[in-house]
């Protein structure tokens, strides 16, 4: 089962984003990713937050089409985005793709793409996708697939990345490590349909950009 978790920040590729939406079983909105929603024609099962970017009009227009509002206090310890995610997680669903996660103040952008560590997601699928990129977190062991040139960096997160070797990849490793805060795992590009990566030790964050 897939959810299509929406956050208020910027979508790209109107086309992707719908497509995207069509295909979810459960679309589940962080506050202002409601109005994203809405602009491309569908209505989200679930807004949670504080619902402080949707006026009365949009919310009664909500609940109206059957969606359900789940309100929480401005004062809190999790953004909206989280508190989607863990509904998301609650329903059972074995595939996350996050939307409109990036752009505009970049403490947002950081923090929704630190989500992706979230313990709680650990056996989860989980994607963010922005247009013809996808951020995703690897850990153990994952697979990247796309097609020929595309680019793929691969970034240590909270520590040293160990024990790396990669397949598939124009720049190889072979047990070898990325280190948090150096940028060599940057702009390296599919050479087959398939890349695998395995790791002894941490987790990598793994940016994929389309070549469409």
């Amino acid at each position: 089962m897939r959810a299509v978790v929406v956050a208020g920040g910027e979508m790209h590729d109107a086309g992707v984003c719908s497509s995207l939406l069509q295909d979810a079983d459960i679309i589940v909105a962080a506050d202002g990713g409601a109005q994203h929603v809405l602009r491309l024609g569908f209505v989200p099962h679930v807004v949670i937050g504080d619902l402080d970017s949707l006026d009365r009009e949009q919310a009664e227009r909500l609940r109206q089409a059957g969606c359900r509002l789940l309100t929480y206090p401005a004062r809190k310890d999790e953004t909206d985005a989280e508190l989607a995610l863990f509904y998301a997680v609650e329903q059972g669903v074995d595939e996350i793709i996050i939307l409109g996660a990036l752009g505009g103040r970049i403490d947002h952008t950081l923090a929704n793409v630190l989500l992706l560590a979230l313990p709680e997601l650990k056996g989860t699928r989980v994607r963010l996708v922005d247009g013809q990129q996808e951020v995703t977190l690897i850990r153990g062991e994952g697979t990247i697939q796309g097609q020929v040139g595309d680019t793929v960096s691969l970034l240590s997160i909270a520590g040293d990345a160990e024990g790396i070797t990669t397949s598939g990849l124009e720049y190889a490793l072979d047990n070898g490590t990325l280190v948090f805060g150096r940028t060599k795992g940057m702009s390296n590009v599919l050479t087959a349909p398939t890349a695998h990566v395995h790791l002894r030790q941490g987790a990598l964050l793994c940016i994929h950009s389309k070549s469409r």
